[in-house]
C-alpha cells in the first residue's frame, strides 16, 4: 500500500511538472474587437492593423486586435453606442458623430474653426488635444489618439457651388449630427442625415443632390461618379478619433494600458503618412476623371453665414472658452 501511495505521489508530481512546463506556451491570446466603417485598404484601417501588430509584439502575443472594417459591425452611429456599452472594444470614428455623447467633440467639428491643416495638427498635438482625449472618460470611452480626416468640402451633381446662393434648395447629405445639419441648413441647403454606407445609392438614385466629405472618401466610395462638381469649401477639418470602451480599458493592467497608449500614438503617426499619400492620389484621380473642382469663390460669405452656429455654441461657457483657446494657437 505504501508502495502504491509512493507511485501515486510521483505520478502527481510529474503531472504538475508537465502542466507547469506546458502552460506558458499554451496561453490563449486575448482578442480585442476594433470597428471601422472604411474599406480594408483605407489609412485608418491600416493604422488599426499596425497598432494591433505593435500590441501583439510588445505583449509577447498575449494581446491582439481584430479589425472589423467596411461596416462589418455596423454604421458609425451604431458602433459608437456598442463601444460605449462595451460590446465593441475599440472604435475609429469621426468626432462630429461623437458630439451627442461627448460635448467637447462638437467644438472640433465647428465650421471654419481651423484655418489650415497645420493649425489643426498643432492643436491636436498640444495640450488641448491631450485634454480632449481625456474628456471622453466620463462618458464611457477612453480617448487614445486622433487620426487625420483632411478637410471636408461640398460636392454636388446639380450645379457647381461658387456662392452660398448656389446651395439653396439642394439636398445635401450630412453626417448623423445635429451640428452638421444646422450648418447645412444655415447655408440654405436641405440637410439629409444618412449613414455613410448609404450615400452612394442615394446619389445614384437622386435621393440627394450632393454630400460633403474629404478627397479620399469622395474618390474611394465612387461618389465622384455621380456628383462631379467639387467645391473646395473646406468648411470643417474635424479629425477622426480612436476610442476604447471603459469596460475593455478597466480590464487591462497598468502595464498593458501603457502598451495600448504607446501603440495608439505610433499608429497615429503611421496613419498621418498614409493619409497624405492617399489624399494626393485622390486629388489626382478626381482631375483625371474630369471632376470640376471649384476653387474660384469667396469663402468669406460662407464663414459669415456661420454666425448663428457660433452664437448657439457659445451659450455653453466651456465650449466658448475652448473655441477661443483653439483660435489663439499659432
Amino acid at each position: 500500500m505504501a508502495e502504491y501511495d509512493a507511485e501515486l505521489w510521483r505520478a502527481c508530481v510529474l503531472v504538475v511538472a508537465l502542466l507547469t512546463t506546458v502552460a506558458p506556451t499554451s496561453v490563449v491570446a486575448r482578442e480585442f474587437r476594433a470597428a471601422d466603417t472604411q474599406s480594408e485598404d483605407y489609412p485608418t484601417v491600416q493604422a488599426l492593423n499596425y497598432m494591433g501588430g505593435l500590441i501583439e509584439r510588445r505583449s509577447a502575443g498575449r494581446l491582439k486586435i481584430r479589425v472589423f472594417h467596411s461596416r462589418q459591425l455596423g454604421e458609425e452611429k451604431e458602433t459608437i453606442e456598442q463601444t460605449r456599452v462595451g460590446a465593441i472594444d475599440l472604435n475609429r470614428t469621426n468626432v462630429a458623430l461623437l458630439g451627442s455623447f461627448v460635448p467637447a467633440m462638437n467644438v472640433l467639428a465647428m465650421p471654419f474653426l481651423f484655418h489650415s491643416a497645420e493649425h489643426l495638427q498643432k492643436v491636436l498635438d498640444g495640450p488641448i488635444g491631450q485634454e480632449m482625449l481625456a474628456s471622453f472618460e466620463p462618458y464611457g470611452f477612453v480617448g487614445l489618439a486622433f487620426y487625420d480626416s483632411g478637410a471636408r468640402s461640398i460636392y454636388s451633381s446639380m450645379r457647381p457651388v461658387r456662392a452660398v446662393a448656389d446651395l439653396r434648395g439642394l439636398r445635401i447629405r450630412v453626417q448623423q449630427s445635429e451640428l452638421m445639419s444646422d450648418m447645412m441648413r444655415t447655408l440654405g441647403a436641405e440637410p439629409v442625415e444618412l449613414p455613410y454606407g448609404q450615400v452612394l445609392t442615394a446619389l445614384a438614385t437622386r435621393l440627394i443632390d450632393g454630400a460633403e466629405n474629404n478627397w479620399p472618401s469622395y474618390i474611394t466610395t465612387d461618389h465622384y461618379k455621380h456628383a462631379s462638381f467639387y467645391a473646395l469649401t473646406e468648411h470643417t477639418m474635424s479629425p477622426e478619433v480612436l476610442v476604447m470602451s471603459q469596460k475593455a480599458w478597466k480590464s487591462l493592467s497598468e502595464a498593458d494600458r501603457q502598451i495600448f497608449r504607446e501603440a495608439a500614438a505610433a499608429s497615429s503617426r503611421f496613419m498621418h503618412e498614409k493619409w497624405r499619400d492617399l489624399e494626393q492620389r485622390s486629388r489626382e484621380q478626381a482631375e483625371e476623371a474630369g471632376v470640376t473642382v471649384i476653387r474660384d469663390f469667396d469663402r468669406k460669405p460662407f464663414e459669415a453665414a456661420m454666425a448663428p452656429i457660433y452664437q448657439k455654441a457659445r451659450r455653453d461657457p466651456a465650449a466658448a472658452a475652448l473655441i477661443d483657446r483653439i483660435r489663439k494657437v499659432e
